[in-house]
């Protein structure tokens, strides 16, 4: 069974991911079709627009396959540089793709997920839609380009969502500019069908417009205003007393999330989604996360973290260092230096 489906479905090119019994984590076979296809059907006249859903009935896909990252790590073989490195260029590729891009982010949507479909041009979400970048819950940083989308949603929602790690309704996606369109997940075969049939752009536009309905409320936009003040701060030192000191429950969940979390991870992502809104550009973004992610899989948080949530299953990862008054701006500066891997470079 192939992992990934690529096919011609009428107008359209469909790229299914094909791992339902692993979430649909993406690993370098996956990454590298997807590549191939988008160059083929870019230059296709008689391919549309080129969508991307997954397998199966949990979500579109949970990230990158990081158990065989950390197999390969412990081994001493650093194969996520070259898998990164993959991974991260087809996201750039996304982010400009000439023909429209649809993505339908049903269900779970985590991580390398994010980066094969927020980077879309036409991005749908359901009722079924929990977004997330979870990476600080395994000593890890937002990538894959998220550092650049959630330092461009709106006022401090995105780096609530990149340090607490909790999942976003596709109502709250949509607030933090993550997605576009929201439809009942029942709507979307019929939507397949529509777009297999559209010949041009404005067929795309009009299937499009047929099944969006109003979205529901969001969560994050209630509490927009407490996040902001809170999330603001200059430190996460700063932003765990705010909470503290807020005494609202949603802003308490926020801070027991946070506490669980690396405390290396916590500062080296909040430096670089701030870095990532000064810079304004998804490239300069993409290299500063493979000089992080490269360095987080050569660190001890990294891969406790993975064995924690992923191989052992325990959820109780030993952090080093265990406290953030440990972690010193140097420790947080080594992150964004440059990588043994060399640098991500893009052709164009």
């Amino acid at each position: 069974m192939n992992d990934i489906v690529v096919a011609r479905q009428g107008h359209i090119g469909r790229l299914t991911l094909n791992r339902p019994k692993a979430l649909n984590a993406l690993n370098g076979d996956m990454v590298r079709e997807m590549g191939k296809a988008l160059d083929i059907w870019a230059h296709d006249p008689a391919i549309t627009a080129v969508l991307v859903d997954g397998a199966g009935e949990r979500g579109l896909c949970a990230g990158g396959d990081i158990r065989s990252i950390y197999d390969e790590a412990k081994a001493g073989r650093y194969v996520a540089d070259d898998f990164w490195r993959e991974e991260y260029i087809v996201n750039a590729a996304i982010s400009t793709y000439p023909k429209p891009y649809i993505a339908l982010m049903d269900g779970i949507v985590m991580g390398g997920g994010v980066g094969i479909s927020a980077h879309g041009s036409h991005r749908f979400v359901t009722e079924r839609t929990r977004l997330a970048m979870p990476e600080v819950a395994i000593g890890f940083s937002p990538d894959v380009g998220g550092s650049y989308l959630l330092a461009r949603a709106p006022g401090e929602l995105g780096t609530w969502a990149g340090l607490t790690a909790i999942p976003m309704s596709g109502a709250d996606a949509i607030v933090c500019g993550m997605a576009d369109y929201y439809c009942p997940s029942a709507a979307l075969p019929g939507l397949i069908e529509a777009l297999a049939q559209a010949t041009t752009r404005a067929d795309v536009e009009s299937a499009i417009r047929a099944v969006s309905i109003q979205p529901p409320d969001s969560a994050l936009a209630v509490h927009r205003g407490a996040i902001d003040a809170c999330f603001s701060k200059n430190t996460v030192e700063e932003i765990l007393a705010a909470l503290d000191k807020a005494n609202d429950a949603f802003l308490t969940e926020a801070a027991v999330r946070m506490r669980r979390h690396s405390p290396t991870s916590l500062k080296v992502t909040l430096r670089a989604l701030r870095e990532a809104r000064a810079a304004n550009d998804l490239k300069a973004s993409l290299r500063m996360e493979f000089r992080v992610a490269t360095a987080c899989i050569r660190r001890h948080d990294m891969i406790e973290g993975i064995r924690a949530v992923v191989v052992d299953k325990d959820q109780k990862p030993q952090w080093q260092p265990g406290t953030l008054a440990d972690v010193s701006d140097a420790d947080v500066a080594a992150f964004f230096a440059p990588p043994v891997a060399g640098d991500l470079v893009f052709s164009s």
